[in-house]
């Protein structure tokens, strides 16, 4: 089983993510999004608009069991993170969620 927390800081510090709902839907549109991690208490208007666009860009979603305000503090954030995208793993296993 993997450690989502621990697999999140390792590709903030070492690869590329996009933090915010409407900065990874944009990315999204341009095809360089590899996987799209949601928080679970993310408004359903902004996760029916990611899960719309991820179908459309045959990009996996993850679920984040916590709520935005835990995400944002894994990404080392002082604010509510819905919804970012991995563009780069960088050294984390963290596409391995796109498997589960």
């Amino acid at each position: 089983m993997i450690d989502v927390d621990k697999a999140l800081r390792i590709a903030i510090k070492s690869g590329k993510i996009i933090i915010g709902s409407k900065r990874t839907l944009e990315d999204m549109k341009k095809g360089r999004t590899k996987l799209i991690i949601v928080a679970s208490n993310t408004p359903s208007e902004i996760s029916q608009d990611v899960e719309y666009y991820a179908k459309l860009s045959k990009v996996p979603i993850y679920i984040y069991q916590g709520s935005s305000w835990d995400l944002g503090s894994v990404c080392g954030k002082p604010f509510m993170v819905s919804t970012l995208a991995i563009t780069d793993p960088g050294d984390s296993d963290i596409l391995k969620l796109a498997e589960v």
